[in-house]
């Protein structure tokens, strides 16, 4: 099906809105950021603010390896059958997935890279690959915040199962202790959510991510955020970053 036999069937509004976005975007400097930070530490609420804001593709490498599976690329097929092995995926495949996706037209202006790279080789790949397309890492945000603050905002989240509502011990408690609002129904708390959990999770973190920051340091272009502070005024700090 070509691309114009689709495009017919896509609401007019939708087609305006599209182009209008994509107008806008045009006066937009390009932005290629990598997002570190563990567990907690606000990520997930920053993205989708600097994704917009800068007309950027948010890459996250776990949703790209299952994407480019069920879509049987090559990479994909590659991938598929690495991991039926019980194997990881290389760090090749992996940079060949993300220069497969920076062709893209929602990727024009530039990208979000999530959850990659975890290591000083993936690092040097992504540069390598990145290279050969003439372009580089623009910023590192490091999402950086005590491991004391994490746990406070991790373990004392509890959850409504059947709905899906949240309540936080300190910052949003629920009317009665371990009752949900609406229905008067117990919380539970996500078996991640446990200290014991996210102590096993921070240091393996840490131990990780920590050379890959230092790498990046090197090159003079890694910001670091003040995590703990609101989202709100997280986000001030983003924009002042990349400005």
């Amino acid at each position: 099906m070509s691309a114009a036999a689709n495009l017919e069937d896509v609401p007019s509004m939708d087609l305006m809105t599209e182009l209008l976005r994509r107008m806008k975007c045009e006066s937009k400097p390009d932005k290629r950021l990598i997002l570190v930070g563990p567990p907690g530490s606000g990520k997930g609420t920053q993205s989708p603010i600097i994704k917009d804001e800068y007309c950027l593709c948010h890459l996250a490498t776990g949703d790209m390896l299952r994407a480019a599976v069920s879509a049987k690329t090559p990479l994909g097929i590659k991938a598929k059958e690495t991991m039926e092995k019980g194997e990881l995926v290389s760090d090749d495949l992996v940079v060949g997935i993300i220069d497969d996706a920076l062709k893209k037209p929602s990727c024009q202006k530039g990208f979000i890279l999530d959850g990659f790279p975890r290591t000083v080789v993936q690092a040097q790949k992504l540069d390598d690959m990145l290279d050969k397309c003439g372009v580089k890492v623009d910023k590192v945000l490091n999402f950086a915040i005590d491991d004391a603050i994490l746990e406070e905002r991790i373990t004392g989240r509890w959850i409504h199962p059947s709905s899906g509502r949240t309540y936080h011990t300190k910052f949003a408690p629920p009317k009665v202790a371990g009752v949900d609002d609406v229905t008067g129904e117990p919380l539970i708390q996500r078996k991640d959510d446990t200290a014991a959990v996210l102590k096993s999770r921070l240091e393996a973190f840490h131990k990780q991510t920590e050379p890959v920051i230092d790498y990046y340091n090197k090159k003079g272009i890694v910001a670091n955020l003040p995590a703990e502070k609101p989202p709100q005024e997280v986000t001030a700090e983003v924009k002042k970053t990349l400005s």
